[in-house]
């Protein structure tokens, strides 16, 4: 199994809710909590896992209700999943950490900084959806503006999941990691958990309100080629965050399993000291 030997999942409750998550790195005297992409599982960052817990103490999760962690339906929103957030780092007794929250994690990370800043010493996010208007594409738009999910429900998951990995630019996961991802979406999962993203249009313009009130450090990072959140969302965040920077890698929308290397390199950097003194300030 490529690269996944080292991650060794566990089951864990927060808030009332089984969490699967991967915890390696104690002597780590930085704690990085991964919030796991969608519609992957916490094995989108096997990658990089070994480089992280190299040097920090890292808890990769899967959301609930994403990869194979339990579903709760009042939590598929930016501000319920942000609140859970700052419940599991209180729970678990993690003390301030740095969030990396890709793709739906962005919103979620964002909130959470936004409501309780003094547990949450960084983000590094991005690749998820944040601009007003909503600008988004493909598949993702098509679930967002769909009256309704009753066509997706009629579609087994694996059909419509199993192209989208098959086509990730430098070529599919492992089988074992594949099979992760299709069995975490498995039956109605997929369609479960696409509720989270069709509150983007109300939640979005709320979050947006925040923004500016963010004094968090923040490391925007992610494909500048995405087909599905286009650049414009990185810039959104990186006007009105008053302490961010931003890298944009030569990916597409799955950079961390993509462009692995260069996408380490930027989190090694922030998570090393680079979030103290960010560089590439909006109004710098």
């Amino acid at each position: 199994m490529e690269n996944l030997v080292t991650m060794d999942p566990a089951m864990r409750e927060a808030d009332g809710v089984k969490i699967r998550f991967a915890e390696a790195g104690d002597g780590g005297s930085e704690t990085v909590v991964l919030t796991s992409p969608w519609p992957e599982s916490l094995f989108a960052f096997r990658k990089v896992w070994d480089r992280l817990t190299e040097q920090f103490h890292v808890i990769a999760i899967d959301l609930p209700g994403f990869g194979q962690s339990e579903a709760r339906l009042d939590l598929f929103s930016p501000p319920a999943m942000g609140t859970f957030l700052l419940q599991l780092i209180r729970e678990w007794d993690l003390g301030p950490v740095h969030i990396v929250g890709p793709d739906v994690g962005t919103s979620a990370a964002l909130w959470a900084a936004a409501t309780q800043p003094d547990l949450v010493r960084s983000l590094a996010i991005g690749g998820g959806a944040s601009a007003i208007p909503l600008q988004v594409g493909g598949a993702l738009k098509d679930i967002i503006d769909a009256p309704d999910m009753e066509g997706f429900r009629q579609i087994d998951s694996k059909d419509i999941l199993g192209p989208v990995y098959d086509a990730t630019p430098g070529g599919p996961p492992p089988a074992d990691v594949r099979d992760d991802y299709l069995a975490s979406y498995a039956g109605d999962r997929f369609v479960e958990s696409a509720l989270y993203v069709r509150t983007y249009p109300t939640e979005l313009p709320k979050l947006a309100e925040q923004l500016a009130t963010i004094k968090t450090p923040v490391q925007i990072v992610c494909g500048r080629d995405d087909p599905l959140v286009p650049t414009p969302n990185q810039d959104f965040l990186h006007e009105r965050l008053p302490n961010s920077r931003m890298d944009l890698l030569p990916a597409e929308h799955f950079a961390w399993e993509e462009v692995p290397d260069p996408y380490c390199d930027v989190l090694v950097k922030w998570l090393s000291g680079g979030y103290l003194t960010p560089s590439d300030l909006p109004n710098g």
